[in-house]
């Protein structure tokens, strides 16, 4: 029996051996159960799709309380999109530390008020309350419903062998947005004022929701996106490897096609992390159809978000390669993402020093 792990996700052997085997009563009405590479359930709801994803409402208070909460709901509100499916609800628990006041309450919740009117969702129950034991960054969760047609939603099983890949805004944009905002001294010192304030405007890249709209409303699946896949925790690689695998597919992935933000490998470099296998809230992984590729691209560049075709899925006997300075390699999982290790020794190394006041 495997280990539970000392941080993070449980390894997908634990989930396969614990969790996936007890899923509670059967229901015809699930469309797309808890699978690995699957950000999202689906359930048929009448003659609707509903689209369901449940995560932590994570707050980082060092973000500065307004940045904190955009970042706490448009976590959730990312997972939600990759189903195709619009944003219409959401059930919010926050179980609140006992030294948050009133005024820092009051500003997060003004936010996610503020990011939901936005977005067209409605806020339709939850729980608030503080307690002893509770603290920051997890204080609570939250599920976001999406709505629509029984045609509209897409998921692994959708795509097929020929599908391309398309990769929004390159790697490790949740781990340089993070840096960026927390440590913008220290990136001043090192790179000038002028690459500080660039690098800290990714911390606002750090969503798929308009990227995973913009995708869909060019087609899905015979007519445009089969798939789509939030890159978190082990960055792109991990993603392209959780979506083929859900897949049931090979992947052909050519690394130098792949866009990288501006900022992005000076300081993954600084920080002394991979930024392939790096967090990466804010990349959208997308599976299509050949002939509608080069359109989603073309709709994602109109939107100001940069975005290639980086490879195909291929039939599983190829398995998964990544084609890296003309060479082909085995495309693996990279199974511990770097960063948290890589930004935790910043903050004991640099203190004060490099930190956000």
């Amino acid at each position: 029996m495997s280990e539970l792990p000392e941080i993070g996700k449980i390894s997908p052997e634990i989930f396969n051996e614990l969790i996936y085997p007890r899923l509670g009563a059967k229901n015809q009405a699930v469309l797309v159960g808890p699978q690995h590479g699957v950000d999202v359930g689906i359930v048929e709801i009448g003659n609707k799709a509903v689209s369901l994803t449940t995560d932590p409402v994570f707050i980082v208070p060092e973000y500065g309380w307004e940045r904190a909460a955009w970042f706490a709901l448009h976590i959730l509100a990312s997972d939600s999109v990759t189903s195709g499916l619009k944003p219409r609800f959401l059930s919010i628990d926050l179980n609140l530390p006992m030294e948050m006041t009133k005024e820092q309450l009051e500003i997060v919740w003004d936010t996610i008020h503020r990011e939901c009117k936005k977005l067209g969702i409605a806020v339709v129950c939850g729980h608030t309350a503080r307690y002893e034991n509770c603290h920051y960054p997890m204080v609570g969760g939250a599920t976001v419903i999406s709505v629509g047609e029984k045609d509209e939603y897409v998921t692994p099983k959708l795509a097929r062998a020929g599908d391309r890949i398309i990769v929004t805004k390159g790697p490790a944009i949740e781990a340089t947005g993070i840096f960026a905002a927390m440590f913008p001294q220290l990136i001043e010192e090192k790179f000038g004022l002028d690459f500080s304030q660039r690098a800290q405007q990714i911390f606002y890249k750090m969503s798929v929701v308009e990227d995973a709209m913009t995708a869909v409303s060019v087609g899905v699946r015979e007519e445009g996106v089969s798939a789509m896949h939030d890159a978190t925790e082990c960055g792109i690689w991990g993603a392209l490897f959780e979506l083929s695998q859900a897949a049931n597919l090979g992947i052909k992935i050519e690394k130098d096609r792949i866009p990288v933000e501006d900022c992005v490998e000076d300081i993954c470099s600084f920080f002394a992390i991979d930024p392939y296998i790096s967090i990466s809230e804010g990349t959208l992984v997308i599976a299509c159809r050949e002939h509608k590729a080069q359109e989603i691209v073309a709709a994602l560049s109109r939107k100001g978000i940069s975005s290639s075709i980086v490879g195909e899925l291929m039939n599983p006997k190829y398995g998964m390669i990544l084609v890296e300075e003309g060479k082909e390699k085995k495309l693996e999982h990279p199974l511990v993402d770097p960063f948290w290790a890589a930004f935790y020794r910043a903050l004991k190394e640099h203190a004060s020093k490099g930190m956000k006041k």
